[in-house]
């Protein structure tokens, strides 16, 4: 029986998806679905994958909907999981080809009541991992805790069990914007007691690129307040460490000043300290203005 849902939500990406569907082809355990959630494209994206389904190699499933954004993708894909456990592959990214092996491999480890997945290592597409790797005797752990306790940085691979995922709120849409934090459900599982199981081996191959990342982040804090917003509030209406608490009281004072809904700044356990940050949430909102203006 199938276990393994890898799904890629992807809006006209036409040009990486071959090279995807190639790092998933040589899987040395081809026994998972490949799910393409298609945001809305429009470069030809339906006549590939249907392309990459005539020829028989894997087992696809594609489906079409109108662009609002990967979190967007993400609830659907959630909607359409059949199988036990899923991962999301960006559409810029790949596997390694032992990765599917390595966390069938490791499923057995996920099996308590309160485990809600498996949390492995990504890579460069040199193989130079993207942070640390997990710490010998750390088994168990919260992706909340993973720098505030452990101290341990850079981008991980998550493996979701899709029961529990699909108990857990979806990603709220907001019209005019197209991201919501995809960490928002790690947050929610979290929340409810759930811990995740590590691995401390590569299970994604990630194009990044540092400035080009950083650069973006500003655009998606200007063209995307109201997501935001709706995770730092959600944050801040919990008991957070006091690094965690002045990081998302700036960040939301910040982004109350585009979207204009002040009374957030009362609506969380800390408006003290929101109010009080509040004159360095003004200042970093110009430096997001100025970092996104479109005369630089």
């Amino acid at each position: 029986m199938t276990q393994l849902t890898i799904f890629t939500p992807t809006f006209n990406r036409k040009h990486l998806l071959p090279r995807l569907y190639e790092s998933l082809v040589n899987q040395t355990n081809k026994n998972f679905i490949w799910m393409v959630i298609d945001d809305g494209s429009f470069d030809g994206t339906e006549t590939l994958v249907q392309g990459f389904i005539d020829e028989n190699i894997l087992e696809i499933k594609y489906y079409w909907k109108k662009n609002e954004g990967m979190h967007s993708a993400h609830n659907l894909a959630y909607e359409k999981i059949t199988t036990e456990w899923n991962t999301c592959i960006d559409s810029d990214d790949m596997m390694p080809e032992n990765a599917v092996e390595i966390i069938i491999e490791n499923l057995p480890r996920t099996m308590a009541e309160n485990c809600y997945g498996l949390v492995g290592l990504d890579a460069n597409f040199n193989f130079k991992l993207l942070g640390q790797k997990f710490p010998l005797g750390l088994k168990k752990v919260k992706m909340m805790e993973l720098q505030t306790i452990h101290h341990i940085t850079g981008d991980k691979k998550l493996v979701f069990r899709t029961k529990i995922v699909k108990d857990l709120p979806p990603y709220p849409i907001f019209e005019g914007e197209k991201l919501v934090p995809l960490s928002y459900k790690s947050f929610e599982a979290e929340e409810r007691g759930f811990f995740l199981e590590t691995c401390n081996e590569i299970l994604c191959l990630v194009e990044y690129q540092e400035s080009g990342s950083t650069k973006n982040r500003w655009f998606q804090y200007r063209t995307n307040p109201n997501g935001f917003a709706f995770l730092r509030l959600k944050k801040l209406n919990t008991n957070l460490p006091l690094k965690e608490k002045f990081k998302n009281a700036l960040h939301l004072g910040s982004t109350v000043f585009f979207t204009k809904k002040f009374t957030q700044l009362f609506k969380n356990k800390y408006p003290f300290t929101v109010l009080s940050l509040l004159p360095a949430g003004l200042l970093l909102n110009l430096i997001i203005r100025f970092k996104t203006y479109k005369g630089r």
